[in-house]
């Protein structure tokens, strides 16, 4: 019987592993530039914890069941509800602003379809602590040259910028509550897929008869993209009063986090786009996801401000912004601007071996060669010493360390540069200080 993988989890092949170990490098190589801590958390953890960040609607989206302990628990779908529990239990010990990054895999039990499986990896990037625009704009930055690591520039992707407290803002000068605000920003999300229509029909409940009216408002928002309209369709909505007030104080928000984004050289990927608001009702401020520059496929990351997650899952009150970046839809968009690579594993050096005696020598080199940091591989049965250099050629190995009866009666290994074709004889008992130097520049022909 032939078992097969199940719907929406993956296979790594060596080459594909390859591939996937690249992607994490580089996150952690810009997680790291920004220093920022790694962190990890558990794969399972209790149902609870996600139905009390998200509701009960989470639950048909998750791989749940009940443990022998009689415990409802769930395959982790997201990192941020674990990460709010890590950094609310520990809060009063932790250096503010903490700055946190986690890579790991993640699970939801949904229909599996082009960028998005049943299991996936994440690049999770957090800070808390910090309130003022600094952090997301820090968060931001970050993002922006996550992606450039993997050679993608301006023409190839987008970061769209909004802010939950805008429209709040927004809802209210209309004479919205809070929970009608809510219901609102519910459809706005959904409007890029919605026909028209039903977003009309939608928003009756709510604003009445005025609904096509308050739709055509929302659209004429969402289709700024300078901050100076924006600025002045904010000051528009309210002259005095509070209203008024939070507008001013909102937009100086606004002003310096755009400078501080330029100030670290992304601004030119910035989009002001209202129509992103991130569906879920925990985030609190600016929100942000990135695209692909056309605006197709799905969203390569997202992320904003959720100042009130830690205390929601029993913390202290404490600021928080972060964002998640998939593997899945990120391999797509490398795929198609041709920006993936072929990893192969090539080792260092391959002993080429002839006899008994040549085959002890060849592996006592190889283990101090090995201890040193670099990679060593030799035929594991005897084969012709033709066999054995045809076989380094399909490695793609760097050197050959020669070793036949004559070398071993010497006391010598031969090596010999594939780049350069050059071959040289080295004692053995200098062999720790001639390799990193053969490493650094080769043999010249």
């Amino acid at each position: 019987m032939q078992f097969e993988t199940l719907p929406g989890f993956r296979e790594f092949y060596p080459e594909a592993c390859a591939r996937r170990n690249h992607i994490f490098s580089q996150w952690r190589k810009v997680a790291r530039a920004f220093n920022f801590s790694e962190y990890d958390a558990p794969v399972l953890e209790p149902l609870e914890l996600y139905i009390e960040k998200s509701g009960e609607e989470i639950v048909g989206q998750l791989f749940n069941f009940e443990d022998r302990g009689g415990r409802a628990v769930a395959m982790r779908p997201e990192m941020t509800p674990s990460l709010a529990r890590l950094v609310g239990a520990k809060a009063n010990g932790l250096k503010r602003p903490i700055k946190w990054f986690n890579i790991g895999e993640h699970y939801r039990y949904e229909r599996p379809q082009k960028g998005r499986l049943r299991a996936f990896y994440q690049y999770n990037v957090d800070i808390f602590g910090e309130a003022g625009p600094g952090a997301d704009a820090e968060l931001i930055a970050l993002l922006v040259q996550a992606l450039q690591a993997f050679g993608l520039a301006v023409a190839d992707f987008k970061v769209r910028l909004s802010d939950r407290d805008l429209w709040l803002l927004m809802l209210a000068a209309e004479g919205l509550d809070s929970d009608a605000s809510a219901a609102v920003l519910g459809i706005v999300d959904k409007l890029e897929r919605m026909d028209r229509e039903k977003a009309v029909e939608k928003l009756c409940p709510i604003v009445g008869d005025e609904a096509d009216a308050f739709l055509s408002r929302i659209e004429a928002v969402i289709a700024i993209r300078d901050f100076d309209t924006l600025s002045a369709h904010m000051r528009s909505l309210a002259s005095e009063g509070d209203i008024a007030d939070q507008i001013v104080a909102r937009l100086q928000e606004w002003q310096e986090l755009l400078k501080r984004l330029n100030a670290a050289g992304a601004g030119e990927f910035i989009q002001i786009d209202l129509g992103i608001v991130r569906g879920l009702a925990y985030y609190t401020g600016f929100v942000f996801e990135a695209f692909e520059a056309s605006g197709a496929g799905r969203a390569l990351a997202g992320g904003g401000r959720y100042d009130a997650l830690v205390k929601k899952l029993g913390g202290p009150e404490m600021p928080a912004v972060g964002f998640a970046m998939g593997d899945v839809t990120l391999a797509d968009l490398l795929d198609s601007k041709g920006l993936t690579a072929n990893y192969v594993q090539s080792p260092d050096f391959i002993a080429i071996i002839g006899g008994a005696e040549a085959r002890d020598a060849a592996m006592a080199d190889s283990a101090v060669i090995r201890s040193m940091g670099y990679t060593v591989e030799y035929p594991l049965k005897d084969q012709s010493f033709g066999k054995q250099f045809k076989e380094a050629n399909n490695k793609g190995a760097r050197f050959a360390l020669i070793y036949g009866s004559d070398e071993i009666e010497k006391g010598v290994f031969k090596l010999r540069d594939f780049a350069s074709g050059a071959e040289k004889e080295f004692p053995r008992d200098a062999l720790a200080e001639v390799i990193p130097e053969l490493i650094a520049s080769g043999l010249e022909s």
